[in-house]
């Protein structure tokens, strides 16, 4: 009889483990996840984010539809600029959100 009563209590420990390490695994599988896709992600988004903010005058950009030119004024009240294109020097008002890239290396950047 006392046999029974600790191999009732052996399996009940065993299967609460169990659970406690399943936990554990999924824990750490949604974890790395996180690490893999979703943080590195995020710090891209936010370094574009601080690329756009600091587009200024004179700077050579390239917009996400591909269009290539160089800012010629920045619109802070209607988050825009003017970007001057081509040798005909056509003027095209662009907002900011629409900025592919940053062209112009600056020297506090290539430090």
């Amino acid at each position: 009889m006392n046999s029974l009563i600790a191999l009732d209590t052996t399996t009940t420990t065993t299967s609460s483990t169990s659970w406690i390490i399943m936990i554990a695994i999924y824990a750490v599988f949604f974890g790395a996840l996180y690490f893999i896709f979703f943080r590195p992600n995020n710090k891209k988004k936010k370094k574009e984010a601080e690329m756009k903010k600091n587009a200024a005058v004179g700077d050579e950009i390239t917009t996400i539809g591909g269009i290539c030119g160089r800012i010629v004024a920045v619109k802070e009240e209607t988050d825009s600029i003017v970007i001057e294109t081509g040798t005909d020097r056509a003027k095209l008002r662009i907002k900011r959100w629409a900025i592919g890239s940053v062209d112009t290396v600056h020297e506090d950047d290539a430090q």
